[in-house]
C-alpha cells in the first residue's frame, strides 16, 4: 500500500472515531438529564411555605416581570398536571391558591406597579391607565385554577372583575382592539395571554368572547404582519405601528395560546416561525430570536444569545410549548434532546447550575413539558356558543 493511500486510511479512521465519539456523546447527554419532575419539585418547593421562597425573591430583585411570569406559568403548568393526574390535583392545588392568594395580596398591597419595571407610568397611557400585562396573566391564574376545581366562589368574582379591566381596556387607547401593557407599548405575547384568559372565562361562565376574537385577529393580520417574513411582530403602538418586529421570546407563545382562539391563524404563524427560527445541529434543537436579516435589538426578553448558532435561550423554552400543542413531533425531539443534553452538562458543574437555574425559565420549560390538557378542555365548544 502506498504512503499517500496509508495516511489517507489513517485519516478516515481517525474521522470515524471523531464522528463516533460525538454520536455518543450527543447519545448520551440527553439521557443523563433530570426528569421534568425534579424541576417541578424544585418550583413547587419554592412556595412550599405557602410563600414565595427565597429563589422568587432573589429572582424580583432582578426583574419584578420574572417574578410575576414565573407565578403565571408555575400555575398553568400544574393545571396541566392537576387536570392529567386527578389524584395529584390535591397536592397542585396548595401551591396554586398559594401562588394566587399572594399575587392578589401583593397587587391590593402595592397596586400594579408592584409587577412592572420602573419604566411603568400610567399617568402617561392613551387608554385607561391600567397594564394588559398584568390584568391578563392574573386573568389567566385565576381561570387556569378554575378550570382544574371551581370550588372557591370569590375567583369567579375575581374572573369577571379581570375580564372587565381587559375588555375595557382593549381598544381604550385607539381604534384597535389593541391594550397598553406600558405606555403606548402593547406586546403580542401580553395580548395572546389575555385572550388565553377570555376563552377559559368563556368556558367556565358561559360568557361570549367570539366578536372580539374575531376583531382582534382581523386586527393582527391587518396591521401587525411583517411583510419580509410574514410573522406577527412582537410589540406595537396601541395604532397598529411596530415597534419591534417578529421575535422567537414572543411568537412561541403567541401560537400556542391563540391555538384555542384563533386556529387558523396559530397554525399559519407556527408554520413561518417554524421556517424562520427553529434550528438543529446534530439533532439537537433551538430556536433563533430573530429570522435571519432581521434588525435585533436584545432587551430583557431575549434572554441569552449564545453566539454562532444566534441561538436564544428564551425563544428556545417557549418553542417547548409551540411544538408540542401544534404536534410537531420531530421539532419537540430535538428541543427535548438539546434540553437533556444543556441539564446534563450543567450537572457537571453545580456553580454553572447554580446561576442557570431560576423560577421563570424553569417555570417556561415545566409548562411546555406538560401542556395540552388544559388547553385540550379550551378547545371544547364554549357553552355560551352551544355545540
Amino acid at each position: 500500500m502506498s504512503p499517500v493511500l496509508r495516511r489517507w486510511r489513517r485519516s478516515m479512521f481517525a474521522l470515524l472515531a471523531l464522528g463516533g465519539t460525538l454520536l455518543s456523546v450527543r447519545l448520551a447527554l440527553p439521557a443523563l438529564a433530570p426528569s421534568p419532575d425534579v424541576r417541578l419539585d424544585a418550583l413547587q418547593a419554592d412556595w412550599a411555605q405557602g410563600l414565595p421562597g427565597e429563589r422568587v425573591v432573589a429572582m424580583r430583585s432582578l426583574n419584578p416581570e420574572y417574578d410575576f411570569m414565573s407565578r403565571t406559568f408555575l400555575v398553568l403548568a400544574l393545571a396541566d398536571r392537576a387536570i392529567a393526574e386527578p389524584t395529584l390535583a390535591h397536592d397542585h392545588l396548595r401551591t396554586i391558591d398559594a401562588i394566587i392568594d399572594d399575587t392578589l395580596e401583593a397587587e391590593a398591597r402595592h397596586g400594579q406597579d408592584h409587577w412592572l419595571m420602573s419604566y411603568w407610568q400610567p399617568d402617561a397611557t392613551v387608554g385607561t391607565g391600567r397594564s394588559l400585562f398584568v390584568d391578563g396573566e392574573v386573568l389567566v391564574m385565576v381561570t387556569a385554577r378554575r378550570m382544574v376545581r371551581d370550588d372557591r366562589p370569590e375567583l369567579k368574582d375575581e374572573t369577571t372583575r379581570r375580564a372587565r379591566l381587559v375588555t375595557h381596556n382593549l381598544g381604550s387607547g385607539g381604534d384597535l382592539p389593541f391594550a397598553e401593557s406600558y405606555a403606548d407599548e402593547g406586546w403580542l405575547f401580553c395580548h395572546a395571554m389575555a385572550m388565553l384568559g377570555l376563552r377559559a372565562q368563556e368556558q367556565l361562565d358561559g360568557v361570549d368572547h367570539s366578536v372580539l376574537f374575531t376583531d382582534f385577529e382581523r386586527a393582527v393580520r391587518s396591521t401587525l404582519i411583517d411583510p419580509h417574513t410574514g410573522m406577527l411582530a412582537s410589540e406595537f403602538t396601541m395604532e397598529g405601528a411596530t415597534m419591534d418586529g417578529p421575535e422567537g421570546s414572543s411568537i412561541w407563545f403567541v401560537v400556542s395560546a391563540l391555538d384555542v382562539v384563533a386556529p387558523e391563524l396559530a397554525e399559519e404563524q407556527y408554520g413561518l416561525a417554524r421556517q424562520a427560527l427553529g434550528r438543529s445541529v446534530l439533532g439537537l434543537g433551538y430556536s433563533r430570536e430573530w429570522p435571519t436579516g432581521a434588525e435585533a435589538f436584545q432587551d430583557v426578553d431575549s434572554g441569552p444569545i449564545i453566539p454562532i448558532l444566534d441561538a436564544s435561550t428564551s425563544a428556545s423554552g417557549f418553542a417547548i410549548a409551540a411544538a408540542r400543542v401544534h404536534d410537531d413531533h420531530r421539532f419537540s425531539a430535538q428541543l427535548s434532546d438539546a434540553l437533556g443534553a444543556a441539564e446534563a452538562i450543567l450537572q457537571l458543574s453545580p456553580q454553572l447550575a447554580e446561576i442557570a437555574g431560576n423560577p421563570v425559565a424553569d417555570a417556561v420549560i415545566v409548562w411546555g413539558q406538560g401542556v395540552g390538557p388544559l388547553f385540550d378542555r379550551l378547545r371544547e365548544a364554549p357553552p355560551s356558543r352551544g355545540t
